[in-house]
């Protein structure tokens, strides 16, 4: 098998694929756990994570929280803080998602999957172009 597909997925991303088990996007999830696809992440971001595991709405116990954060932690890698110079990246108009652009900029990733109308904005940027594309679950699974 080639290398793997470098992608960052989005917070909400991982509660449809380690919380709510959406079915439509289990495909997306064994791409990950047969390492079809490398999922990539930083310490932003997996805190991010965590917290809104916690969220009251979803009524996830410790343990259930544990194993949705634990199950994700296994098949990814951090993307370790860039040295230097670094591409400058347009402005997400959520300040809270810039960290997945940073991280898919750093990360050499192919692909950031969100359904963040935020993010999904920024799509249709050229200079972005050249260094990611910002899909959708959806179309992460047509390509």
């Amino acid at each position: 098998m080639g290398m793997a597909v470098r992608v960052v997925l989005d917070t909400n991303v991982l509660l449809s694929l380690f919380v709510f088990a959406d079915s439509r996007y289990a495909p997306l999830r064994e791409r990950l756990e047969s390492g079809e696809w490398l999922a990539l992440t930083d310490d932003r971001c997996l805190g991010e994570f965590r917290r809104v595991l916690a969220y009251p709405m979803f009524s996830l116990d410790a343990a259930a929280q544990t194993a949705a954060f634990d199950a994700y932690r296994s098949l990814v890698e951090n993307v370790p803080s860039p040295t230097g110079l670094t591409v400058m990246l347009p402005l997400c108009t959520d300040g809270d998602d810039q960290k997945f652009l940073e991280v898919a900029r750093d990360g050499r990733a192919k692909w950031l999957v969100t359904s963040d109308k935020a993010l999904l904005k920024l799509a249709r940027r050229r200079g972005l172009a050249q260094l990611f594309a910002i899909v959708t679950p959806q179309r992460a699974l047509e390509i």
